[in-house]
């Protein structure tokens, strides 16, 4: 049976989403194609007499493009069974299932630990059984093997590690799945439901060498929170160090773990941690209440001072527009930002963040948050609002047009234009007509290490 496995966007690295269900099911002994839509086309030889194919969703973005491929399917092989599977698949299962003109999207939805699930899935549809699917998503513990990354683009097509003023190709990892924490914005929340998953130190090592073999000098751990297990992280870091002793990386944290694990920050720089990604979303202590962040602005502040002293860069990532983001909230994070020297070390892209509330999130649970959101969109796959504040619907339109169209200008020239935006709005001045801004000629700061990929929704 002719059987394919396709990403369609996972945050600019060579994807997990396809390397590890493809080393499951080769351990199988099911033969597997792979393809990377987001860097590769996807010829239509390639979608022609499939009997199985498998579309990684990881996340909104990469759910829509997964429609297409999965349209473009149904066209070319109409009695191939598809299965959407990740995180979007599993909250969007509804969807993705209704019979519609021309028949369902997708034929099984998957979302979990869900290699297992997946291996059983083809089996089955291989003989011409009739799938047994599970009705929740499966979270227990698999026996995992090392990613099997062969057939997927080379590294040097995927994000880089940007450094000094040079780059570095950069490889993905992830030692944990699912998070511990219920933040209510989040898919993976929606779908762990406060459940994580350690995986084997010794497969996540022998990962690292086969990136690093291919060339990386760099590697990022790709887990929702990197220390939901510290006695983990701080095990794994060592290996790591110990191993390859050159090797840079860096993880993804909550604020409050930031804060709860300070003492492991000095011993993760100096084995090599060059920053880490915390969703901090809002400076608001109103909304950081609506969407159960776990901290506060006071803990945000926090946890820029911690980063800084042990030497690792903070790269926040933001939701600069909710329902509740009121206008002073969002001219104050361009002020903390500027005034914290973090200019450099926010991309763009999250200043023009506004709130995705997909099938399944945890915001639809509480009816005091219900009732901001109006119908589901299933063009766009999250429900639609609209802000109280005109102004804010407006300005979020405008910064999303600056950074998309400045997104190779440097974040300081982004930064002031987005400055100005909010200015012009709060002086119920004409948003368009306020631009550029300026960046003045002391806030040429150096740039902090990074990746080169930017978007992260």
């Amino acid at each position: 049976m002719k059987t394919l496995l396709a990403s369609c966007y996972e945050l600019g690295h060579q994807p997990l989403g396809v390397a590890s269900p493809a080393a499951c099911l080769r351990r199988a002994g099911f033969p597997v194609d792979v393809v990377d839509a987001s860097v590769e086309p996807v010829e239509d030889e390639r979608l022609t007499g499939l009997g199985f194919l498998g579309i990684s969703v990881p996340m909104h973005t990469a759910l829509r493009l997964g429609v297409t491929i999965a349209e473009r399917a149904r066209r070319l092989s109409p009695d191939c069974h598809v299965c959407f599977y990740g995180h979007y698949a599993q909250m969007n299962r509804d969807y993705l299932l209704s019979d519609r003109a021309g028949g369902a999207l997708a034929d099984s939805c998957l979302g979990g630990e869900l290699e297992a699930a997946l291996v059983d899935l083809v089996r089955e549809v291989a003989r011409g059984a009739a799938p047994t699917l599970p009705t929740t998503p499966p979270l227990a513990r698999l026996s995992h093997p090392v990613p099997d990354r062969v057939g997927l683009p080379f590294l040097a097509s995927y994000a880089r590690l940007e450094r000094d003023g040079a780059h570095h190709l950069a490889g993905y990892v992830e030692s944990s799945r699912g998070c511990k924490h219920l933040c209510r914005h989040c898919p993976v929340a929606a779908v762990y439901r406060g459940r994580f998953v350690a995986i084997p130190r010794e497969v996540v090592l022998a990962d690292v060498a086969a990136q690093v073999e291919a060339g990386a000098r760099h590697v990022t751990f790709g887990d929702p929170d990197f220390l939901n297990g510290p006695t983990h992280a701080r095990r794994l870091s060592q290996a790591l160090h110990e191993e390859f002793p050159d090797l840079t990386w860096d993880f993804t944290a909550k604020v409050e773990h930031l804060l709860t694990h300070r003492d492991l920050l000095p011993a993760f720089a100096a084995r090599g941690c060059l920053f880490v990604v915390s969703a901090v979303e809002s400076l608001s202590d109103h909304v950081l209440r609506a969407l159960d962040k776990g901290h506060s602005r006071v803990d945000a502040l926090e946890a820029f001072s911690a980063t800084r002293a042990s030497g690792i860069a903070l790269r926040p990532t933001l939701v600069s527009f909710t329902p509740w983001t009121t206008l002073a909230d969002f001219l104050d994070v361009l002020d903390v930002v500027e005034a914290q020297g973090l200019i450099e070390h926010v991309d763009p892209v999250h200043y023009a963040i506004r709130l995705l509330v997909p099938p399944g999130s945890l915001l639809l649970e509480r009816d005091e948050l219900r009732r901001s959101f109006g119908p589901l969109d299933p063009a766009e796959l999250t429900h639609r609002w609209t802000h109280p504040d005109p102004r804010m619907d407006d300005l979020q339109r405008a910064v999303s047009g600056l950074v998309e169209a400045a997104r190779d200008e440097p974040a300081a020239a982004n930064f002031y234009g987005v400055r100005a935006l909010a200015e012009a709005a709060r002086e119920g001045r004409d948003l368009i007509a306020s631009l550029p801004g300026h960046a003045p000629d002391d806030a040429r700061a150096s740039r902090p290490p990074r990746l080169t990929e930017s978007w992260f929704c």
